[in-house]
């Protein structure tokens, strides 16, 4: 044994004390809270003093109850009636009016009627996973720009938007029409690739989803620069990565933009993630001189209690409703005009099976049967797209 201390059976003994008086504690604790479980009037008097003896864990019991409800409460849809809608419409349409600097953050919400599911939906991925479902895999070639998105371009083009903020990265705003330059893609777009050894970083824009081979902290996407020579790494920032790429990230423009605004407009996002971005909400502004904030979402948001206006709907719903009190007609998608196509870059030759993901289209005729086109990167171009991209080269 050793000087001033207890020996190993010593030890051992006083292990096994604490092990069982924590078992006893656990056991007191499902004895109450099988009692808590019942109506007041159906508990005997024993019952009755063992809650009135164990005092400090009715608190705890009833604690953690509060907070699973509030949990259930924040993770409810709610949806305000048609007619409350359209009045907080009108003072949303007022205040984008009057806004001299009007910021647009998005979330998956605005995504979701293109088939994209969101995150913390009652059907979100990480709903799903929470509960121990499988999450099925989207087919994100298929989706298209959606009302929203549509929406917020004319916003835009008629300058009642100067920047959009988005946390997503299925590339539906470049492709509604949004300039490159009035987009913030905070977490990366799924059709952009880039070489980080060229100075300035050399972007390749492709009609694919570039991610198939990467993962988090894994982002060589099996092609190299047609400059240098490179592997060239997707743009997608993961749980748990901080993003460092200017482009299409774009943080710089994100900031600007944030620090001029005098409102923000945030739609279909949680807020969970974007909170944590403080320069996004000018914490370090007082109070009174911060943005004045809208907020459009079905669930809870932690930003609610400081929000001018909450809006329970779909985003969908909203814009529609809003951009007839603007008078402004929502332009409808055309992947004729989808801006993707001539932004993107063409394969070179023995690049043809570094994918397998299915490739956009600009017109029906190009993915009609019969007409597969060249084999790229394992999908298939029509005849159309490997002639827009056989006249384009990269500079």
């Amino acid at each position: 044994m050793a000087a001033g201390g207890l020996g190993r059976s010593e030890r051992k003994a006083a292990e096994r004390v604490r092990r069982l008086r924590e078992e006893q504690q656990r056991e007191r604790l499902r004895q109450v809270a099988r009692v808590l479980r019942k109506a007041a009037a159906e508990r005997s008097a024993e019952e009755g003093r063992l809650l009135a003896e164990s005092a400090d864990l009715v608190a705890e019991l009833q604690g953690r109850s509060r907070r699973r409800e509030g949990l259930k409460r924040r993770q409810q849809e709610v949806c305000d009636d048609p007619e409350e809608l359209r009045r907080k419409v009108r003072e949303l349409a007022a205040a984008v009016r009057g806004a001299r600097h009007l910021v647009v953050y998005t979330g998956a919400g605005i995504s979701t009627a293109a088939s994209i599911p969101d995150y913390r939906g009652p059907n979100g991925v990480w709903t799903l996973l929470q509960k121990g479902r499988s999450v099925s895999a989207a087919d994100l070639s298929e989706a298209e720009p959606t009302l929203t998105h549509m929406s917020i371009a004319r916003l835009h083009e008629q300058k009642l938007v100067q920047h959009v903020v988005s946390q997503n990265c299925d590339g539906l705003h470049l492709r509604s029409g949004l300039p490159r330059s009035a987009i913030s893609e905070l977490h990366g777009n799924m059709y952009i690739e880039v070489c980080t050894s060229c100075v300035p970083n050399r972007e390749y824009v492709r009609v694919f989803d570039v991610t198939e081979r990467t993962a988090l902290h894994r982002h060589q996407t099996g092609r190299s620069c047609h400059k240098c020579g490179t592997q060239l790494r997707d743009t997608i920032v993961h749980f748990g990565e901080r993003g460092t790429l200017g482009q299409p990230l774009n943080w710089e423009a994100a900031t600007e933009a944030a620090s001029k605004a005098d409102t923000i407009l945030c739609l279909g996002s949680s807020l969970k993630v974007l909170k944590k971005y403080p320069r996004l909400w000018c914490m370090a502004k007082p109070p009174s001189r911060r943005p004045k904030l809208y907020i459009v979402n079905l669930q809870w948001t932690p930003k609610d209690d400081g929000a001018v206006l909450k809006l329970h709907g779909r985003c969908d719903d909203v814009m529609r409703l809003l951009m007839a009190e603007l008078s402004l007609e929502i332009p409808a998608y055309s992947r004729w005009q989808d801006p993707i196509f001539s932004l993107a870059t063409p394969l070179r030759a023995g690049e043809e099976d570094s994918h397998s993901r299915k490739c956009l289209c600009q017109s029906p005729e190009e993915a009609a049967p019969g007409d597969r086109g060249a084999p790229i990167l394992g999908g298939w171009f029509g005849r159309g797209c490997v002639k827009r991209a056989k006249r384009r080269r990269v500079t």
